[in-house]
């Protein structure tokens, strides 16, 4: 579902009056973004009534509750999750992306970084930070999915947003042999349980074994 059409629907859980309250004038000072829901917990978030599109989550919440657990919530809900963090903990960035959060923006960015990572998250598009990266990167979890060189060279341009096409012109190989690698590679992913079954997916399984770079 395309959620660019009208206004954003907004939700933030974080336990700080001072952040929700400045975060919520930025956001609604702004056209086509509308925060309409905004807690101390998700539990208190989910029990309003108006639809939500995405949702600002901190991820060391008072409640105790884990990052991973509070992302499922939301997510069960069909609500899309930017992680809202000062970034000094990689662990709960690492456990938010394994739940399916889409990305993180630090609470300290610029507030048109903010804006741009809502709208981006919202389309869909991995909010991949040089922080949200370096996580992932240094996770021990991950296990390899023993790409070969060339299905790594044919992942990173086409999770970085070329098509099929432009991968076959630029690697000098034909469009079925792109379709090819792209298919044995969601297949190496899965068997090593990091499914890549969209091209999100395989965006941010790049990121993870460092193919593409995020944009700064």
């Amino acid at each position: 579902m395309n959620r660019v059409s009208r206004n954003t629907r907004i939700g933030i859980v974080d336990d700080h009056p001072a952040i929700v309250l400045g975060t919520t004038a930025i956001l609604n000072a702004h056209r086509g973004l509308n925060v309409v829901a905004a807690g101390q917990t998700v539990a208190e978030v989910l029990a309003v009534r108006t639809p939500i599109d995405i949702v600002l989550l901190d991820l060391a919440l008072a409640d105790g509750s884990q990052p991973a657990d509070n992302v499922y919530a939301l997510r069960r809900a069909d609500i899309q999750v930017l992680a809202f963090t000062s970034g000094e903990r990689p662990q709960l960035i690492r456990e938010a992306s394994r739940a399916g959060a889409i990305g993180m923006i630090r609470k300290s960015e610029r507030p048109d970084r903010i804006i741009a990572a809502l709208r981006g998250a919202v389309s869909g598009e991995v909010v991949a930070t040089a922080d949200w990266a370096a996580a992932l990167d240094a996770d021990p979890e991950l296990t390899s999915a023993a790409l070969s060189v060339r299905e790594s060279e044919v992942l990173a341009l086409y999770a970085a947003g070329e098509t099929a096409d432009r991968v076959a012109a630029r690697l000098f190989i034909s469009r079925d042999t792109v379709n090819d690698h792209i298919r044995r590679v969601r297949s190496k992913y899965a068997a090593v349980d990091r499914p890549a079954r969209t091209k999100v997916d395989l965006y941010r399984r790049a990121i993870e074994d460092g193919l593409v770079q995020p944009e700064a």
